[in-house]
């Protein structure tokens, strides 16, 4: 089971980073539309057969994010 709400957890660091996920799709150049599918979707960011293969060897997965260092 991926335990990570990565709606809320795109939406929650589109905050701190004070922009909005319109603005990240233009930066990652794609559309809005595109990026809310692949978050309302998770299996789509993490492989739907990766979360299977780590549940039948008895895992849940948590996802960590840690902000890069600026140079």
């Amino acid at each position: 089971m991926l335990k990570n709400n990565i709606e809320v957890d795109v939406k929650v660091k589109c905050i701190e980073a004070g922009t909005t996920q319109a603005k990240l799709a233009e930066d990652v150049g794609t559309t809005p539309s595109y990026v809310n599918r692949l978050i309302k979707k998770n299996e789509n960011i993490v492989n739907k057969t990766f979360v299977q293969m780590l549940e039948t060897l008895g895992y849940d997965i948590e996802l960590t994010y840690v902000k890069r260092e600026e140079e």
